[in-house]
């Protein structure tokens, strides 16, 4: 008895070291207690060639393990196939998305199985459509966690700075040609939670963005101000660096935000050049995805913000978008990529990333919004569908364009009709669909509006419903309708004229729930024309 006892207070406290932090203590120099947060997960050094690089990928254990888990996961019937999803375990923020000697990278919220604190996973990419496993790039310690943050791309080198949990802002460093090899800045937070007296900090440490000016770095970091009532308001602080290593506080970086709500936070921000303008991408935990357009004063370190609008138009979960990932694209645009949460359990898996978006400017204060990247390069099996009248108050369904990992864009002359709605992952008899609509002249000061609505997407107890995704969209007058839509076992997402976009997770429970239908509502419309095509699987 005496012996199950030590065995039973030996596992309990083995049990409380491991939530505490799946570490040991130990002593400093200076003989102040710090925690030991070292992965558990294996690590391996690459060498500095491709080459050589890519020889040790063939071999490597870790990758060997990637790739046997996402096979593994393969048949999963929710599991997308051309959207990028993790190869094991959870998922959760897109992280430090940049283009470095030729090709893509992008790093997320990785949850290891056997050390489930968050690393950064790391995926690599031609062409920003057909994603390659990396093994993991940063890994714990000091932190405890290594949190979401961003990349700054150099000619010699990249940089990522990132939030890592109780200890705050972390740099590291990786110049090889894959970025497998990452060096953290002085070994420790270059900008640190809290005052060397533990007194606290008149800004928030938290996820970071940086950039490069007249030879200094930049860097904003997440949080909030004190607001109408003593409520919160969005705020993103600027500090400055001349060696990534020391950061001085300047101040709040916005001026004239008239946008955001009172309760936003600025988490993940994302700051770049974007036509002539700025743009501030950020995620908030209340309002979810957003941004600010404006312009960015160089000698007062400010951005002035004259527009703001949303990536959410419902909240960021259950199955809504989450956190962007953004990176200047070369060419005055800037990529950007989020990703999605769940409505339903799904085992050894969760979230997933959505297409990348191509963000410009389509006039002073407007953005046009598409789909980024060689997606067309996944189309086979082209169906089409002519031009044709669909009668007032009829459904018209498509019975050759049939499919759940399939693109299609439909063109349409909405007329008179009060709504026009295309139905996807339709059942024969309708007992489950995903309903497209369009509502013209119905929003805001004579802005349309474009909504995706999962009410009656599935019949499955256990997935969790959400009100409809409605979207402002201003279309002209005699402008047709124009929608790009993307479907992908548990994910439609829908662009609307290159001016918005909106999306969900969804989770057909019937294997026939593959259709697609078209009907007007009140008054006549017309097809112009369907064009449908199959999805290749981007893992195979």
């Amino acid at each position: 008895m005496r012996r199950q006892r030590v065995r039973l207070f030996a596992s309990v406290a083995i049990a409380i070291m491991v939530l505490a932090g799946f570490g040991l203590e130990k002593r400093s120099m200076a003989g102040q207690k710090q925690r030991d947060y070292t992965s558990r997960v294996p690590k391996y050094t690459f060498a500095d060639t491709l080459q050589e690089q890519e020889a040790q990928l063939k071999t490597n254990p870790l990758m060997q393990r990637l790739i046997a888990s996402r096979k593994s996961m393969a048949g999963d019937p929710y599991r997308p196939i051309y959207h990028y999803v993790n190869p094991e375990g959870r998922l959760n923020d897109p992280n430090g998305l940049c283009f470095w000697k030729g090709r893509w990278h992008l790093f997320y919220q990785a949850y290891p199985p056997e050390d489930s604190r968050q690393h950064w996973g790391h995926a690599v990419s031609d062409d920003l459509i057909h994603w390659r496993d990396l093994p993991y790039a940063i890994y714990p310690n000091p932190e405890h966690c290594c949190f979401s943050g961003a990349t700054l791309v150099e000619d010699d080198r990249v940089i990522a700075m990132y939030h890592g949990t109780r200890v705050g802002n972390m740099v590291a460093v990786s110049s090889d040609p894959l970025l497998l090899n990452w060096q953290k800045v002085t070994g420790k937070a270059v900008i640190p939670a809290r005052n060397p007296d533990g007194s606290p900090l008149p800004y928030r440490v938290f996820d970071p963005c940086i950039w490069k000016k007249d030879g200094l770095y930049y860097s904003l970091s997440g949080g909030t101000l004190p607001g109408p009532g003593g409520k919160r308001v969005r705020a993103n602080f600027l500090l400055r660096s001349k060696d990534l290593a020391k950061w001085e506080y300047l101040h709040p970086f916005v001026e004239g935000d008239r946008f955001t709500l009172v309760g936003d936070d600025g988490a993940c921000p994302y700051f770049w050049p974007i036509g002539d303008r700025h743009i501030l991408l950020f995620f908030s935990h209340m309002s979810g995805g957003q941004y600010l357009l404006g312009d960015y004063d160089k000698q007062r370190d400010k951005l002035v913000a004259t527009a703001g609008g949303d990536f959410n138009f419902g909240a960021a979960a259950p199955a809504g978008v989450h956190a962007p990932s953004a990176a200047p694209d070369g060419k005055g645009g800037v990529i950007v990529i989020f990703n999605m949460n769940p409505a339903k359990a799904t085992r050894g898996w969760n979230q997933i990333m959505t297409l990348p978006r191509r963000l410009t400017m389509a006039g002073k204060d407007q953005l046009r919004i598409e789909p980024a990247g060689d997606v067309e390069s996944l189309r086979r099996s082209h169906q089409h569908a002519g031009a044709m009248k669909l009668p007032a108050n009829e459904e018209v369904v498509l019975e050759k364009v049939r499919g759940n990992a399939m693109e299609i864009i439909a063109v349409i002359d909405p007329k008179g009709a009060q709504m026009v709605e295309l139905n996807v992952l339709r059942s024969p008899n309708k007992e489950e669909y995903t309903r497209i609509a369009f509502f013209k002249n119905r929003g805001y000061r004579g802005k349309s509006l474009i909504t995706i609505d999962s009410s009656y997407s599935s019949l499955l107890p256990d997935v969790r419903s959400r009100a409809p995704e409605t979207a402002p969209i201003s279309i002209g007058r005699g402008e047709l309708l124009t929608l790009r839509v993307f479907i992908d076992k548990s994910v439609v997402e829908v662009f609307a004229n290159g001016k918005q976009c909106v999306a969900l997770r969804v989770y057909p429970g019937r294997q026939d729930s593959i259709g697609v239908s078209l009907r007007s509502q009140g008054q006549d419309a017309a097809l112009k024309s369907l064009d449908a095509w199959q999805m290749q699987n981007i893992y195979e």
